[in-house]
């Protein structure tokens, strides 16, 4: 219960302090490429449940036929202001509004794609899944920037299963073993840190 207040009240008022920059941003997303400003993919919530993510769009339209799952940082698909925005994780910002909608929390295990999710051990899913998806992690904090592990491979995706993927879902599992509203709160903390200061 504590959790689900301190989630809408901080969503709703991060929504309000952010909206100037969220119209910036939408201004040179339309002004960089053509399509939506925002990315709206599936993913898979609290008890399976599928959902659409909000995101600032970072790549060109389509971009889900042209490759996979995983993006590099110097992912082609990427656009000019899209390699900004993941560069500073600005395009999560609209997850606030996911986080309101009761989808996601401030922090949980980071929401996957459907096919991620179906590939993993059934208890292992089962455990993932007990919890609400989140803005942010154990695992972010282990390894904010994906892309940058992920850039100058061949096959980004393969490379995101061999060298991400184990240690995201042990900590995962560690985060649904240990949580609590003090853990969620040091989470979040170290994250703003590493987002402003890299």
């Amino acid at each position: 219960m504590l959790k689900r207040l301190f989630d809408i009240m901080s969503a709703f008022f991060g929504l309000v302090i952010t909206l100037p920059l969220f119209l910036l941003i939408a201004f040179f997303i339309k002004l960089d490429s053509q399509g939506p400003v925002f990315y709206r993919g599936e993913r898979i919530g609290r008890f399976g449940k599928s959902f659409r993510i909000y995101k600032f769009r970072t790549m060109v339209v389509s971009a889900e036929k042209l490759g996979g799952p995983s993006t590099a940082a110097d992912d082609p698909r990427l656009t000019k202001i899209g390699k900004f925005l993941k560069k500073y994780q600005l395009d999560e910002l609209p997850q606030l509004v996911n986080v309101l909608r009761g989808e996601m929390s401030f922090v949980g295990p980071r929401p996957e794609v459907p096919s991620e999710i179906e590939s993993l051990d059934l208890e292992i899913k089962k455990i993932i899944l007990s919890v609400k998806p989140g803005m942010t992690s154990l695992a972010t904090l282990a390894n904010p920037h994906e892309g940058e592990v992920l850039r100058g491979s061949r096959e980004p995706h393969k490379t995101y299963l061999e060298k991400i993927k184990p240690e995201k879902i042990r900590l995962n599992l560690e985060y649904v073993n240990k949580r609590s509203f003090w853990l969620d709160v040091k989470i979040i903390i170290k994250t703003f840190f590493i987002a402003v200061f890299r």
